[in-house]
């Protein structure tokens, strides 16, 4: 028996089209980012804030990036219980309860495994929140309103990573700082002249000692860095070094490195291998000189607290942000690598000069600064009340959804005469039915071919060496190519794919936006093989791919909403982003692989090849011409 669509809760019409979008849909979107980028990025700096290992911070986020890859498994059950609607509401109102949680977790003595716990269930809400989100968007409106905002949604859900990783993590540091110590700047400058010699022995450092008000006494109270060259290896040294007083001294927890196997496998033998062999016959990297690996020179900064605390007072050494890294773009380092964030100090240690190595960036050839801060805050309370902030958001949220999203008549649960189960597998199974689906299915794998390789070679290839092949950029430099020029130009692609595609509809406009997508690419080739010291220019050419996939990713998602349309389109278009991450998630897997063994000239020239497959099969595919477009109304007879 075919499906049918299930009566509206309560006899409810319509009221879709006397909502208007903006009343919903920018809020909607936003809450869909929020908290994922809460999930996979604050809480990586809330943990290193409160002393949690890199080991233990990088296994634990990991494992919370798997609700959103395994949501299409439970998809079909949004589909067929309830509404849209009411899955919208009850997950941000989930949400908000789980945010809540995780702060009240904050302050305890085993934080870590409850937060992460709380954490996950939160996840699983976002995720479920996605699936009846998108199911929400297609339900609520028209085919030519759906592409009209496609680029907008995608606009509120990139401010959602912005405040997420920008604004929250600022909210969170001036909490720090205003409820403990006083926090201490401490200016530091790399020069090209020639500076004092650096103090690097802790033990020879007497640090400073009064009977005033507890303080952090920092040590210098400026540092000069001269921007001349180490050997790596001495530069390793002095590092390492450091840490090991930190450790001796208590003043930071030992991490355990993850033990690695070393060895052959079948993978190896028979696969990455022999594969590695042809291509490094066929596309030889080219020859490096001898030159013995170098380093940016290094300064010490010492930290010691003023007399004793009587318990223990975690300080943090930060970077001073300023400009436009306050609401999470352009952020970096400025070339000035930290080592040594968080120091604890007691009754026992206080007097003892905590070491803080700050290392320059080989590239930086020019006079650079940045203003280093400590703060000795309640760092729990800081985060607990910057969660209970977002959960009192995601509760408004929830509120105002439940009054200002519409009520489409569409929107309830797909039934037939089967049992639950029986349900959940025709739903599941009916979108492999689904007309086309091959050729679908190739092309959802296959049109982001090329950019999944690319996304992970790219930052490494801009900062690399010029003597690697690589363009030498600075940290700083990176950050703003592509966290301002970047995030600015693929924003206005996506805005300017939405609108023409509404207007002229997606048949019309997708041989332009494929090859938008496929041709700006050409420029990664172009500056692997010119190394250009323009740094505009550069800026120029990361603008232009980014404003090119911002521009063709808008037919992409517009193909997901145009396939996935029908009786269980929330259920089909959550299949549809699930197969869109596996389509990421494989190429990027190989991409270092391939290009540390062929370099980067022969590794673009590949990624502009792997988008053919991509670009036929976008060619070849079957859409209505009218999708997209703006209906117009019947003639009167």
């Amino acid at each position: 028996m075919e499906a049918t669509q299930a009566k509206p809760v309560g006899g409810v019409e319509s009221a879709s089209k006397q909502r208007n979008p903006w009343l919903w849909v920018p809020s909607l979107y936003f809450s869909q980012g929020i908290p994922y980028v809460i999930v996979m990025t604050m809480s990586v700096v809330m943990y290193k804030r409160l002393g949690i290992s890199n080991t233990d911070i990088a296994f634990a986020t990991s494992l919370l990036y798997l609700p959103w890859v395994i949501k299409p498994l439970w998809s079909p059950i949004v589909d067929i219980t309830k509404t849209k609607r009411a899955w919208v509401v009850t997950m941000q109102f989930l949400i908000s309860i789980g945010l809540a949680a995780v702060a009240i977790s904050v302050p305890m003595n085993s934080f870590f495994k409850l937060s992460l716990v709380l954490f996950g269930v939160m996840a699983f809400a976002s995720a479920t929140h996605d699936i009846a989100a998108d199911g929400f968007y297609m339900l609520s409106m028209s085919k030519h309103e759906q592409a009209w905002w496609v680029g907008l949604r995608s606009t509120f859900y990139r401010t959602a990573m912005i405040v997420g990783s920008g604004l929250l993590v600022v909210l969170a540091g001036v909490l720090e700082s205003k409820n403990g110590l006083a926090p201490v700047e401490t200016p530091v400058a790399a020069k090209t002249t020639a500076v004092a010699p650096q103090l690097l022995e802790p033990q020879i450092v007497q640090m400073k000692t009064d009977t005033g008000d507890l303080h952090v006494v920092v040590q210098p109270a400026s540092l000069d860095i001269q921007t001349t060259e180490r050997t790596a290896e001495e530069a390793k040294r002095i590092i390492d070094r450091a840490k090991m007083w930190n450790s001796a001294h208590g003043f930071v927890a030992d991490e355990v490195a993850p033990k690695t196997e070393s060895g052959r496998n079948w993978w190896t033998e028979y696969v990455s291998e022999p594969l590695g062999n042809i291509l490094k016959k066929h596309f030889p990297k080219p020859p490096k000189g001898e030159a013995q690996p170098v380093a940016g020179n290094v300064g010490a900064i010492f930290l010691s607290l003023s007399k004793d605390p009587g318990k223990e007072i975690a300080v943090n050494l930060g970077r001073k942000l300023s400009g436009i890294e306050y609401v999470g773009l352009g952020k970096s380092d400025k070339g000035f690598r930290l080592t040594g964030e968080r120091f604890v100090f007691n009754s026992k240690n206080w007097n003892q000069p905590a070491m803080a190595v700050i290392q320059l960036d080989p590239k930086l050839k020019s006079d650079a600064a940045v203003t280093f801060v400590a703060s000795s805050g309640n760092i729990p309370v800081a985060w607990s009340i910057t969660l209970f902030v977002v959960a009192g958001l995601f509760l408004a949220f929830s509120c105002w959804h439940s009054v200002m999203l519409p009520r489409p008549v569409n929107d309830g649960p797909v039934l037939s005469n089967r049992s639950f189960v029986g349900e959940f597998f025709v739903t599941l199974g009916s979108f492999f039915k689904k007309p086309g689906i091959l050729m679908a299915m190739a092309f959802i794998l296959l049109y982001r071919f090329d950019e999944a390789q690319l996304s992970k070679v790219l930052s490494p290839f801009l900062l690399d060496t010029r003597e690697n092949g690589g363009i030498g950029l600075t940290t700083s430099q990176l950050g703003l190519a592509y966290g301002t020029f970047g995030i600015l130009a693929l924003t206005g692609g996506g805005l300017l794919g939405g609108f023409l595609a509404a207007k002229h509809g997606l048949k019309r406009m997708l041989p332009i936006m494929v090859g938008s997508m496929y041709l700006p690419k050409l420029v990664f080739l172009f500056l692997s093989y010119t190394q250009p010291d323009n740094f505009l220019l550069i800026c120029g050419s990361v603008a232009v791919e980014q404003f090119g996939y911002g521009f063709g990713f808008t037919a992409f998602m517009l193909y997901l909403l145009y396939f996935a349309d029908g009786p269980h389109k929330t259920a089909h278009y959550a299949i549809c982003t699930g197969f869109m991450a596996l389509g990421m998630m494989l190429p990027g897997m190989w991409s270092g692989w391939v290009a540390d063994l062929v370099g980067y000239k022969h590794f673009f020239a590949w990624v502009l090849c792997s988008a053919i497959p991509g670009f036929t099969i976008a060619m070849l595919l079957k859409v209505d011409p009218q999708f997209g477009k703006k209906a117009e109304p019947a003639k009167k007879a």
